[in-house]
């Protein structure tokens, strides 16, 4: 009996990050700019020729991004990595299951966080005007 408890505890001890299980520590982030066609680099080291694009990155932390294309204003932001509404949850049940160590590693892979704004839609503004690109305003949520 003693030899089953000593090879599985090491297992139990695995099981508390619930969300980095769940959830993973990457997301599919993805660029859209009007017109399309817009170059991207992120100061995580991503890069895009043309929008639209996607990739896969680290939910862990924020990052900054840059849009570029001929004949347009650049757009220069952040993207925010923040506590999502799953995330949270899963991060809450494994504070009440599986205690500290799987909090922590949920904390310390980012995997209860997403990505703010995804996707990231930018209007980029002609050179020759007056208006400055900008994030398009998020659509309307229908239940």
């Amino acid at each position: 009996m003693k030899k089953i408890i000593l090879l599985t505890l090491p297992l139990l001890l695995l099981l508390p990050a619930c969300a980095t299980v769940t959830r993973g520590k990457t997301t599919a982030w993805s660029v859209e700019s009007t017109p399309s066609g817009a170059a991207v680099r992120t100061s995580n080291g991503y890069t895009c020729e043309a929008t639209p694009c996607t990739f896969t990155i680290a939910r862990k932390s924020g990052f900054g991004v840059t849009l570029t294309k001929d004949g347009y204003k650049s757009y220069t932001g952040q993207v925010e990595a923040r506590v999502s509404g799953a995330g949270g949850a899963a991060m809450a049940g494994n504070l009440l299951v599986g205690g500290l160590i799987g909090g922590g590693i949920d904390a310390s892979s980012g995997a209860m966080n997403d990505l703010y704004p995804n996707p990231l839609k930018v209007i980029l503004a002609p050179i020759d005007s007056n208006a400055e690109s900008v994030v398009a305003p998020e659509a309307p949520k229908t239940n």
